[in-house]
C-alpha cells in the first residue's frame, strides 16, 4: 500500500519509508491511499475473538500488504500480552480500562508495535542504527521509551517539558537508560513538538543521522489504537449492549480517535465519537466555528492532554475532505476546566467507587452530559490514576495504591540531559550524538 503527505506536496511512499521517516517531506502526516472495509462476518464473530486475534484481522487490513503474516501476527501478538477490558461505571456509560500494559498507559499498544515494526525493517534494510524523537506530554514517552529499551539498532531520544509531566511519568522514561536519552525542555509540549518536526526538514542533521518520530504523527504508532476500539465492541456485544454504541475519547495531540475515525471508516458500528478536552480546546472551537486556531498550551490537570496544536488534526480533515459539515457528523466536543475535572474524579468515586485518572474525568463527565436515551457510551480510561498519585490523591482525600510496575521505575535514579526549547541548541546537541 502506498501512503500519501496530508500536504500532497510529497512522493508517495511505502509503508516502509513512511514508518522509517515518520514525516513526509512537505511536512505533512502520512495517510494510507486506502482504508479498507472489513466484513460484515467479521464483525458478527468478533465477541469470540480474543484481543490478539481481534488485532490481528485489523492489522492485516493496514499492514498486510507490506508486512508477511507471519511476522505481522509474531508482532501482533508480541504488542499484546495483555488485556484491555470494558468496565461497567455507571448507568450505559461504560470505561474501557487501557493501562494494563507495560507502563499504564494507552499508549503502549502504539509504542511496542512500532518498536517491532520498525526494528523488522531496519533488519531487513541492515541499518546500522536509527534515531528516534519523541516529543512527550506524559504517557507517550514511557511507551515509546520502553516499546523500544533495548531493541538493537534503534536510539531513542525523549522531549518532555520541564516541570509539566507527573513525577511518576518522568520516572518511566528518565531512569531507563540503555539505548534511551530523555531530554528536559525548558518549554512546553508544543515546543518539543516543535523542536522534533524541525529536527526532521533540517538536510544537515539528517544527513548526519537516520531519524524518524515515534510521535502519533507515524502511521505505526497511531494506526494500532484502532485495536482498542474493535475489541470494545466486541465486548459489548457479547453483554448484548453493543447497538448505539457511542465512544468519548480523552484527545491532546488527537493520534488516538484518529485511529477510532478510521476504525468507523472500515465499518466498526459506532454511531459518533466525542473528543473531550480539558483547557487546550482549539478543536472544540473548530467545532464551533469552522475555524482552526492553534494557540499555545497551558498547563492543567490533565497534563497529557495539554496541547495547543494537536498535529493529527491533519488527518481528520483530510479523512473527511476538509469539510467542517463532515467532521461535525461525526465528532462532538467539550472542554473542562481543572475544577471541573477535580469534582467529575471526586463525585464519581464517591457515588460509584470507580476511581478514575484526570484524562478519563474529561470523557466520562462529557458521556453523562452529552449521552442520549438509548445509547451506550464507552470513555477510554487512557492511564492508571497512580500516574497522577499527588493530583489524584488531593481531590479524592485518600491514598492511591502504587502498582507494583510502577513502584519499580521509582527506583531508578534519574538521567536526564536538560536543554533550551531554541532549535539551534538542539541541533548541536544531536551532531555530537
Amino acid at each position: 500500500m502506498k501512503y500519501y503527505s496530508t500536504n500532497r506536496l510529497a512522493p508517495l511512499a511505502t509503508l516502509e519509508e513512511a514508518v522509517v521517516k515518520g514525516l513526509a517531506g512537505d511536512k505533512g502526516l502520512y495517510m494510507p491511499e486506502k482504508i479498507k472495509a472489513l466484513p460484515s462476518s467479521f464483525f458478527e464473530k468478533m465477541k469470540d475473538m480474543s484481543f490478539q486475534e481481534i488485532s490481528y484481522v485489523v492489522a492485516d487490513a493496514f499492514f498486510g500488504e507490506d508486512v508477511d503474516a507471519d511476522t505481522l501476527k509474531q508482532i501482533v501478538y508480541d504488542t499484546l500480552p495483555f488485556d484491555a477490558p470494558v468496565v461497567h461505571v455507571n448507568n450505559s456509560i461504560y470505561s474501557l480500562e487501557l493501562y494494563h500494559g507495560p507502563t499504564l498507559a494507552f499508549k503502549d499498544v502504539g509504542g511496542r508495535f512500532m518498536a517491532r515494526l520498525l526494528g523488522h525493517f531496519i533488519r531487513k534494510q541492515g541499518k546500522k542504527e536509527v534515531n528516534v524523537l519523541v516529543a512527550t506530554s506524559g504517557d507517550t514517552g514511557s511507551a515509546v521509551a520502553n516499546g523500544f529499551l533495548g531493541v538493537p539498532g534503534i536510539h531513542v531520544y525523549v522531549l518532555y517539558p520541564k516541570g509539566k509531566v507527573s513525577p511518576i511519568q518522568e520516572c518511566q522514561f528518565t531512569t531507563l537508560g540503555q539505548n534511551i536519552t530523555a531530554l528536559e525542555i525548558e518549554g512546553t509540549f508544543d515546543d518539543c513538538q516543535a523542536l522534533v518536526k524541525t529536527a526532521f526538514m533540517d538536510k544537515e542533521l539528517n544527513a548526519h543521522m537516520q531519524l524518524t518520530s515515534a510521535n502519533s504523527i507515524n502511521v505505526a504508532r497511531f494506526l494500532p489504537q484502532a485495536f482498542y476500539y474493535f475489541y470494545a465492541y466486541a465486548q459489548l456485544a457479547k453483554i448484548g449492549k453493543a447497538d448505539n454504541l457511542v465512544l468519548c475519547v480523552p484527545s491532546g495531540n488527537f493520534g488516538n480517535i484518529t485511529a477510532g475515525l478510521f476504525g468507523m471508516r472500515m465499518g466498526l458500528p459506532v454511531k459518533r465519537f466525542i473528543a473531550a478536552n480539558n483547557r487546550n480546546d482549539v478543536f472544540l472551537q473548530y467545532l464551533q466555528t469552522g475555524i482552526y486556531t492553534p494557540r499555545p498550551s497551558v498547563t492543567t490537570i490533565a497534563n497529557a492532554m495539554d496541547v495547543g496544536d494537536p498535529s493529527n488534526f491533519a488527518r481528520i480533515l483530510d479523512l473527511y475532505g476538509n469539510s467542517h459539515e463532515a467532521v461535525c457528523e461525526k465528532i462532538s466536543g467539550c472542554m473542562y476546566t481543572d475544577e471541573e475535572i477535580a469534582e467529575t474524579v471526586k463525585s464519581t468515586f464517591t457515588e460509584t467507587g470507580y476511581l478514575l485518572d484526570p484524562h478519563g474525568a474529561c470523557g466520562y463527565r462529557a458521556l453523562k452530559e452529552q449521552l442520549k436515551e438509548g445509547e451506550t457510551g464507552v470513555f477510554l480510561e487512557t492511564a492508571h490514576p497512580a500516574k497522577f498519585k499527588d493530583t489524584v490523591e488531593a481531590i479524592i482525600e485518600e491514598p492511591v495504591e502504587i502498582p507494583g510496575k510502577l513502584q519499580e521505575f521509582m527506583k531508578g535514579t534519574k538521567q536526564s540531559i536538560g536543554l533550551q526549547k531554541d532549535f539551534e541548541g538542539f541541533k548541536s546537541f544531536l551532531m555530537n550524538c
